[in-house]
């Protein structure tokens, strides 16, 4: 029986905080700030770019349901580091 070995997640360029500007995809030329950063995935998450719209069903919480834009998650590659917090 095979034993499975974690794979240790990259070390990126980029860390929460950071201004990035995107190079390649549908929001290509925007600068956003990062708000989270997977390093499993090697995504990130730009405030304010690469919105997806999320459909809610009605809850106790939300009675009405309704839609909302998300923010979706962007490929490390496709950003480059414009300015970076203290390191």
């Amino acid at each position: 029986m095979a034993t499975k070995t974690k794979a240790t997640p990259a070390k990126l360029h980029v860390k929460t905080g950071d201004t990035v500007l995107v190079i390649a995809g549908d929001e290509k030329g925007k600068t956003g700030v990062i708000k989270s950063v997977n390093r499993s995935t090697q995504r990130v998450i730009v405030e304010g770019l690469n919105l997806a719209t999320k459909h809610n069903k009605p809850s106790a919480k939300n009675p009405q349901g309704g839609i909302t834009k998300i923010e979706a998650g962007i490929h490390v590659s496709n950003v480059k580091a414009v300015e970076s917090t203290t390191r």
